[in-house]
Protein backbone atom coordinates (compact mmCIF):
# COMPACT_ATOMS: atom_id res chain seq x y z
CA UNK A 1 0.00 0.00 0.00
CA UNK A 2 1.12 3.47 -1.00
CA UNK A 3 2.05 5.78 2.35
CA UNK A 4 -0.92 8.20 0.80
CA UNK A 5 -3.16 5.46 1.20
CA UNK A 6 -1.66 3.82 4.55
CA UNK A 7 -2.22 7.63 6.08
CA UNK A 8 -5.51 8.04 4.63
CA UNK A 9 -6.95 4.65 6.14
CA UNK A 10 -5.67 5.74 9.45
CA UNK A 11 -7.51 9.23 8.92
CA UNK A 12 -10.53 7.37 8.43
CA UNK A 13 -10.28 4.41 11.07
CA UNK A 14 -9.21 7.69 13.83
CA UNK A 15 -12.51 9.22 12.72
CA UNK A 16 -15.01 6.94 11.85
CA UNK A 17 -13.90 4.02 14.39
CA UNK A 18 -16.33 4.83 17.09
CA UNK A 19 -19.25 4.99 14.80
CA UNK A 20 -18.60 1.49 13.29
CA UNK A 21 -17.88 -0.24 16.88
CA UNK A 22 -21.53 1.13 17.67
CA UNK A 23 -23.11 -0.61 14.55
CA UNK A 24 -20.61 -3.58 15.33
CA UNK A 25 -22.08 -3.93 19.00
CA UNK A 26 -25.70 -3.54 17.93
CA UNK A 27 -25.06 -6.19 15.49
CA UNK A 28 -23.39 -8.87 17.59
CA UNK A 29 -26.45 -8.25 20.10
CA UNK A 30 -23.98 -6.26 23.13
CA UNK A 31 -21.04 -8.27 22.89
CA UNK A 32 -18.08 -5.93 23.21
CA UNK A 33 -15.43 -8.49 22.39
CA UNK A 34 -17.54 -9.79 19.45
CA UNK A 35 -18.05 -6.37 18.27
CA UNK A 36 -14.10 -5.65 18.52
CA UNK A 37 -13.34 -8.74 16.60
CA UNK A 38 -16.36 -7.72 14.16
CA UNK A 39 -14.94 -4.48 13.20
CA UNK A 40 -11.28 -5.26 13.06
CA UNK A 41 -12.10 -8.26 10.61
CA UNK A 42 -13.60 -5.77 8.32
CA UNK A 43 -10.72 -2.71 8.79
CA UNK A 44 -8.30 -5.69 7.72
CA UNK A 45 -10.11 -6.45 4.72
CA UNK A 46 -10.70 -2.83 3.77
CA UNK A 47 -6.87 -2.03 4.24
CA UNK A 48 -5.88 -4.63 1.91
CA UNK A 49 -8.38 -3.41 -0.65
CA UNK A 50 -8.07 0.44 0.30
CA UNK A 51 -7.03 2.34 -3.27
CA UNK A 52 -9.62 0.07 -4.94
CA UNK A 53 -12.76 0.82 -2.79
CA UNK A 54 -14.63 4.23 -3.91
CA UNK A 55 -16.95 4.23 -0.94
CA UNK A 56 -15.33 3.23 1.95
CA UNK A 57 -17.52 3.36 4.75
CA UNK A 58 -20.30 1.93 2.66
CA UNK A 59 -17.80 -1.20 1.85
CA UNK A 60 -16.64 -1.66 5.54
CA UNK A 61 -20.28 -1.79 7.00
CA UNK A 62 -21.37 -4.40 4.11
CA UNK A 63 -18.05 -6.37 5.44
CA UNK A 64 -19.75 -6.31 8.63
CA UNK A 65 -23.04 -7.56 8.10
CA UNK A 66 -21.78 -10.46 5.97
CA UNK A 67 -19.32 -11.32 8.40
CA UNK A 68 -21.89 -11.30 10.87
CA UNK A 69 -24.36 -13.23 8.99
CA UNK A 70 -21.21 -15.63 8.25
CA UNK A 71 -21.13 -15.65 11.99
CA UNK A 72 -24.82 -16.62 13.03
CA UNK A 73 -25.12 -19.14 9.81
CA UNK A 74 -22.30 -21.35 11.42
CA UNK A 75 -24.70 -21.77 14.21
CA UNK A 76 -22.51 -21.63 16.91
CA UNK A 77 -24.85 -21.18 20.51
CA UNK A 78 -23.47 -19.83 23.56
CA UNK A 79 -25.46 -21.42 26.78
CA UNK A 80 -24.64 -18.17 28.64
CA UNK A 81 -22.88 -14.85 28.67
CA UNK A 82 -21.10 -14.05 31.60
CA UNK A 83 -20.62 -10.37 32.68
CA UNK A 84 -18.87 -8.73 35.50
CA UNK A 85 -21.08 -7.31 37.71
CA UNK A 86 -25.09 -8.13 37.84
CA UNK A 87 -27.25 -5.61 36.63
CA UNK A 88 -29.71 -3.55 39.54
CA UNK A 89 -33.07 -4.40 39.61
CA UNK A 90 -35.46 -1.26 38.46
CA UNK A 91 -38.11 0.13 40.48
CA UNK A 92 -41.64 0.89 39.14
CA UNK A 93 -40.85 4.62 39.60
CA UNK A 94 -38.22 4.85 37.04
CA UNK A 95 -40.43 2.47 34.66
CA UNK A 96 -41.46 5.48 31.91
CA UNK A 97 -38.19 7.13 31.90
CA UNK A 98 -35.82 7.18 28.94
CA UNK A 99 -33.47 5.64 30.10
CA UNK A 100 -35.45 2.65 31.31
CA UNK A 101 -36.68 2.06 28.44
CA UNK A 102 -33.36 2.09 26.26
CA UNK A 103 -32.37 -0.42 28.55
CA UNK A 104 -35.47 -2.67 28.08
CA UNK A 105 -35.09 -2.27 24.36
CA UNK A 106 -31.71 -3.35 24.76
CA UNK A 107 -32.34 -6.53 26.67
CA UNK A 108 -34.85 -7.20 24.47
CA UNK A 109 -32.76 -7.24 21.65
CA UNK A 110 -30.52 -9.50 23.69
CA UNK A 111 -33.10 -12.17 23.37
CA UNK A 112 -33.50 -12.07 20.00
CA UNK A 113 -32.13 -14.24 17.19
CA UNK A 114 -29.38 -13.57 15.42
CA UNK A 115 -31.06 -13.10 12.28
CA UNK A 116 -33.65 -10.99 13.78
CA UNK A 117 -31.84 -8.88 15.67
CA UNK A 118 -29.58 -8.14 12.41
CA UNK A 119 -32.92 -7.47 10.47
CA UNK A 120 -34.03 -5.27 13.23
CA UNK A 121 -30.59 -3.22 13.12
CA UNK A 122 -30.56 -2.83 9.23
CA UNK A 123 -34.09 -1.67 9.09
CA UNK A 124 -34.59 0.58 11.78
CA UNK A 125 -30.46 1.37 12.76
CA UNK A 126 -29.06 1.54 9.17
CA UNK A 127 -32.90 2.65 8.07
CA UNK A 128 -31.88 0.37 4.85
CA UNK A 129 -35.09 -0.60 2.62
CA UNK A 130 -35.61 -3.99 2.78
CA UNK A 131 -34.52 -4.88 -0.63
CA UNK A 132 -31.08 -3.99 0.34
CA UNK A 133 -31.51 -6.09 3.74
CA UNK A 134 -32.33 -9.26 1.74
CA UNK A 135 -29.29 -8.70 -0.30
CA UNK A 136 -27.10 -8.59 2.52
CA UNK A 137 -28.36 -11.30 4.28
CA UNK A 138 -28.70 -13.60 1.35
CA UNK A 139 -32.63 -14.07 1.80
CA UNK A 140 -35.98 -12.95 0.13
CA UNK A 141 -37.21 -10.11 0.55
CA UNK A 142 -40.76 -11.42 1.71
CA UNK A 143 -38.21 -13.31 4.60
CA UNK A 144 -37.24 -9.98 5.42
CA UNK A 145 -41.07 -8.67 5.67
CA UNK A 146 -42.40 -11.48 7.67
CA UNK A 147 -39.08 -11.24 10.22
CA UNK A 148 -39.75 -7.99 10.57
CA UNK A 149 -43.31 -8.31 11.46
CA UNK A 150 -42.48 -10.98 14.00
CA UNK A 151 -39.35 -9.02 14.95
CA UNK A 152 -41.67 -6.39 16.03
CA UNK A 153 -44.35 -8.07 17.57
CA UNK A 154 -41.94 -9.76 19.78
CA UNK A 155 -40.36 -6.93 20.82
CA UNK A 156 -43.64 -4.73 22.12
CA UNK A 157 -44.55 -8.46 23.71
CA UNK A 158 -40.51 -8.16 25.76
CA UNK A 159 -41.33 -4.25 26.03
CA UNK A 160 -44.73 -3.04 26.66
CA UNK A 161 -43.69 0.76 26.65
CA UNK A 162 -42.56 0.31 22.67
CA UNK A 163 -46.72 -1.21 21.94
CA UNK A 164 -49.19 1.06 20.36
CA UNK A 165 -50.17 3.19 23.66
CA UNK A 166 -46.48 3.60 24.82
CA UNK A 167 -43.97 6.15 24.44
CA UNK A 168 -42.50 5.11 21.18
CA UNK A 169 -45.51 5.10 19.20
CA UNK A 170 -44.07 7.74 17.05
CA UNK A 171 -40.57 6.08 16.03
CA UNK A 172 -43.03 2.55 14.87
CA UNK A 173 -43.12 1.45 11.32
CA UNK A 174 -46.29 1.31 9.58
CA UNK A 175 -47.62 -2.19 10.53
CA UNK A 176 -47.20 -4.97 8.17
CA UNK A 177 -49.60 -8.20 7.79
CA UNK A 178 -48.10 -10.67 6.23
CA UNK A 179 -50.74 -12.72 3.36
CA UNK A 180 -53.09 -14.89 4.91
CA UNK A 181 -53.01 -13.72 8.21
CA UNK A 182 -55.73 -11.57 9.57
CA UNK A 183 -55.34 -9.40 12.61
Amino acid sequence: MKASSHDEFREFVAARSTALLRLAVLLTGGDQHAAEDLLQIALMKAYGRWAHIDQHEAYIRQVMYRQQVSRWRLRRHRAETTVPVLPEPGTDSDAGTGAELRIALWAALGRLTKRQRAVVVLRYFEDLPEGEVAALLGCPVGTVRSTTYRTLAKLRALVPELGPEGVAEEAQPLSYTPKGVRG
